[in-house]
Order: structure tokens, then sequence, then C-alpha cells
């Protein structure tokens, strides 16, 4: 868990707050606690107002870009300066690969010094410099710079870090294409029989182009007497990478078979400029709504019903039989009164 001074800087508008690879859940030390920071884009003199670093490059091309590195203590601090490529947590955060992880993507295309001294309460201007390779292949190569410090907590190294997006493009032939696979429709009975029960349903979304897209699902079923449907957002996903999406339709009543039919639309994530998203990906499943709930409240009514027509057979058949024996015991006392 990172300390309450770091989160509250990352709440204040910090670009991207990148946690420690290794024993995130340690106590912070005191030594650490008492330092807070930011980090932002900036131009050569200050903070620019960017949130993100976009920059666009052909192979072979480099660039100079700066972030600033703002120390909001007191005592001077030496922060470590590194950059690594970027990636998207299974929330949908943005983040850096761990520092004892080499780039090999847009992270190692970024050199940064090792190191910044900030005195307390002033701002220092990093420079970032950026070079593409040549035959770099377009689309996009997500990265981050982050500036931080390690602490000594329960005898670990613990590494914090504040950081900046930087989402590096490469211009020429992309791929803009989602796939959806895993695609699973769980039917949820109410035990209510008289109320509808839940269609849960769950996918999985690849981006299995070049360049970040977004989405969104579709979910709509179908079946006699239900008609539901369902949109829910995917998010943004950066190239290669991929997100688990779910989503919960109620009043779906236990029909049987429920054909469920999910289609995600893509979309350029915001701000980008791609022209073209690809089609949208449907895929259809089909699951089994069963009606235990009714079929046990079934089975309860003619269990009641039996059980009362057992009830009156007997009483009926015990009526008859006492009607019998006071006919034969009346024939019997005729016969006696007659002798």
């Amino acid at each position: 868990m990172l300390p309450r001074a770091l989160v509250a800087v990352a709440l204040g508008g910090v670009a991207a707050l990148v946690p420690a690879p290794a024993a995130v859940a340690a106590t912070p030390s005191p030594e650490a606690d008492q330092i807070t920071w930011s980090v932002v884009p900036a131009d050569a003199s200050g903070p620019d107002g960017r949130s993100v670093i976009d920059v666009e490059l052909d192979g072979g091309q480099s660039t100079l870009e700066h972030v600033a590195v703002t120390n909001h203590g007191e005592k001077a601090v030496t922060f470590a300066m590194s950059a690594n490529d970027g990636y998207l947590t299974a929330n949908g955060s943005f983040d850096m690969r761990p520092s004892g992880t080499p780039a090999t993507d847009g992270g190692s295309w970024i050199a940064v010094p090792d190191e910044v001294t900030v005195d307390g309460g002033d701002t220092a201007v990093v420079p970032v410099e950026i070079e593409v390779p040549t035959g770099a292949t377009p689309g996009d190569h997500p990265a981050g710079v982050a500036a931080s410090v390690v602490s000594s907590e329960n005898q670990v190294d613990v590494e914090h870090r504040v950081g900046v997006r930087v989402d590096l493009r490469v211009p020429g032939e992309v791929v803009a294409a989602l796939d959806v696979s895993q695609v699973r429709a769980t039917f949820e009975p109410s035990w209510n029989p008289f109320e509808p029960g839940t269609l849960d349903v769950t996918l999985d979304v690849t981006n299995t182009g070049t360049v970040r897209l977004d989405a969104t699902a579709e979910v709509e079923v179908e079946a006699a007497a239900v008609d539901a449907r369902a949109e829910t957002p995917v998010g943004e996903m950066l190239a290669g990478g991929g997100r688990q999406v779910s989503t919960s339709l109620d009043r779906v009543w236990p029909v049987g078979p429920v054909s469920t039919t999910v289609t995600v639309v893509p979309r350029p994530a915001e701000g980008d400029e791609l022209a073209v998203a690809p089609d949208p990906v449907t895929t259809t499943v089909t699951t089994w709504a069963l009606p235990i709930p009714q079929l046990l409240l079934a089975l309860l009514v003619l269990t009641v019903v039996f059980l009362e027509r057992d009830r009156r057979r007997r009483r009926r058949a015990d009526l008859a039989a006492q009607l019998a024996r006071a006919r034969a015991e009346g024939a019997a006392a005729a016969r006696g009164a007659s002798n």
C-alpha cells in the first residue's frame, strides 16, 4: 500500500502513479512518509498543463520532452529517474513495468538522467530524450517516466514511484482490431418463484491491433417472454492488451434455453485521431435458465394436492366403514328383537 502522502499527490493531478514492484504492503518508514512529490509533463521552463506526453515520430527520428519534478516537502530530496514500458492494470489504470524489468518497447526509446536533486518546495525540469529506432513497427508503444525514492520498510527496501504517462506512436500502416473470446452466460435464479432471475455475462476482450482502442459491450438476451438489454463500457485497451468485462441483466425469467448476443463496438480512444475503427465483433452463446424454484413450487403444490386427496379418500373410507358397521349392528339388533 502506498503512503497516504503519495496517494494525496496522485489525487492532486499527477498523470500516473506507479507503485513499487515489491513489498507494497509494508508500512512506510517515517522518512518516506514525510516525502511528497509530483511529476507532470513540462517544457523547458516548467509545467505546461498537459497530463500526458503525446509523441508521434517516424523510425529514426528523435525529440526532446521534459517533465517537472516538484518536491512538496521541506527538505531537499534526490529522486532516481527511470523510464520503462507502460501497460494498463486490471482496473484500467496506467502503470509502468517494475524497475527491475528491462524495457523492451517504448520505454527503451527514452533516456533520462539517473537522478535529480530538488530542494524543498522547489521544482526541477528534467529532460526526456526520445529516439525511435529505425524500422520501428507502426502503431502505439506506451511508456512512462517516473521519479522515485527508496525507503527501508520492515527490513525491506521499497521503491515509491510517481510518474507521467508517455504515449508514443509510430505513424504508418497501423492495425485496429479487437477479438472477443470466452463469452460466458450464467443464470442465477431467484429463490422466490414469483420473481425473475439474473443472467451474469462475462467476456474477454483483446486488442489484437497495433493502436489503442476504446469499446462498449452491448448485451442482448432473447428467449420466450424475455427481452433484456444492457450496455457496458469496456474502456481503453492498449495494443496487445485485454480486459475482462462483466455485466448482469435482471428480470430474466427461467424459460429454458436463453440466447445471449454480445456485440463489442470499438472506437478510437479518447483524444486519438485514428480515422477508422474496426467493425463491431458479435458473439452469441446459449445457456439454460432452468425454472428450479418454479418446479419446486409446482412439486410442493402437487404434494399438497395429493396429500389432501389422500386425506379425503381415507376420510370417506372411514365414514363408509362406520356406516357399514352401523348397518351391521342395526341388522343384528333387528334379528335379535324378532326372535
